[in-house]
């Protein structure tokens, strides 16, 4: 069983993050093959639960400003294909799952911002990083361990290793530092070139050989009993269910796509904090609510023709990047929460987690 595992996790990076928030010492253990492990022994993780997920550091290669075409030019990418969208100004880009299952880390440069998109394929997880780490931009690699069969990537400038899912540094000279995030939104391919028709896509020709278009995974996704790893379970919800999950300290607060059925906006409140929740059965995004904006009311208004999906009671309009693009507050922004959609088993594998419902 074990060389098993070890060939399907040559396919992909398999990686690791952790629950617990105890800070461990071990005996300095060698990091993975085929890369340079930093000196720090001490983890704020269980380095018994790090698993070497075969492939070694850096054997899955990320991507560095790769190439993008316009969305006209895709022929690979299928209508219910999922990407992970970003938007700067009138530069939008999307980043599919196709290749991100191969590669999982995209080093990218949109405008002013150092974006760094990290995706997990085991856990389901697409979080858009800031590469610019106390006045430093980096770029991150795929270190190949894995915790709580989650990515840790590693940043080229420190060494030091991160845990995905908790957003901070799990490991090295910047531990328990936490990274900004930068909003993604994860739609199906259709919806995203609806709401970006413009939008340029990463392109094929990464440098590297690989069957895009065919998960080194087989029916991972779709399997809820099929785990490469060890991994808590939830029996809440199925395993791989898509969620969208908000997380402050060590809790997080989850939202399924049927919480949309009989309404596409509402607000809720999670740890002293209030959000609006705008959700179909393509997307679900969230932002943080200021204490003006709370006492307003929120109307869902997407179309499927533009970008728009809701208008407060003051008449302004927002995209599904939280931009007011009409209204007396035309230009400001609705604070992204911090969140990002899952497999749901790894959320409560990382924090207290409690289910929405209405």
């Amino acid at each position: 069983m074990k060389n098993k595992l070890f060939l399907v996790a040559c396919c992909v990076p398999l990686l690791i993050s952790c629950s617990s928030s105890s800070t461990q010492e071990t005996s300095g253990t060698p990091g993975p093959e085929g890369g340079t492990p930093n000196d720090f022994t001490e983890w704020s993780i269980p380095k018994s639960e790090v698993f070497d997920g075969g492939p070694g550091k850096d054997g899955i290669p990320a991507l560095e400003n790769p190439n993008f075409v316009q969305a006209q030019s895709v022929s690979v990418l299928k209508d219910s294909d999922l990407v992970l969208g970003f938007k700067n100004g009138n530069d939008i880009r999307a980043y599919q799952h196709i290749i991100l299952d191969w590669h999982e880390i995209i080093n990218d440069k949109v405008g002013d911002v150092a974006l760094a998109v990290t995706y997990c394929p085991l856990t389901g997880t697409g979080i858009g990083w800031n590469r610019e780490i106390k006045g430093t931009e980096t770029t991150f690699g795929v270190s190949g361990l894995l915790y709580n069969t989650n990515l840790i990537p590693f940043d080229r400038s420190t060494n030091s290793n991160w845990a995905q899912i908790l957003n901070e540094s799990v490991n090295g000279s910047l531990l328990g530092e936490k990274i900004d995030l930068i909003k993604l939104v994860e739609t199906d391919w259709k919806t995203w070139k609806a709401l970006y028709p413009s939008t340029k896509v990463v392109g094929l020709n990464t440098g590297f050989s690989r069957t895009y278009g065919v998960s080194p995974y087989g029916d991972y996704n779709t399997n809820n009993s099929r785990f490469l790893f060890p991994v808590p379970k939830d029996a809440r919800l199925p395993s791989k269910d898509r969620v969208h999950a908000i997380v402050d300290g060590k809790g997080a607060k989850v939202y399924q796509f049927g919480d949309f059925t009989s309404t596409n906006i509402f607000k809720d409140s999670f740890q002293t904090k209030d959000y609006v929740i705008i959700g179909n059965e393509n997307f679900i995004v969230s932002f943080e609510l200021n204490e003006e904006q709370n006492t307003l009311v929120y109307d869902y208004v997407y179309d499927g023709t533009s970008d728009v999906v809701a208008q407060d009671s003051k008449g302004n309009r927002y995209t599904v990047f939280g931009e007011a693009v009409s209204g007396p507050d035309a230009g400001i922004k609705l604070k992204p929460s911090a969140s990002f959609m899952a497999f749901w088993f790894s959320i409560p594998a990382f924090y207290e987690t409690e289910l929405y419902s209405n």
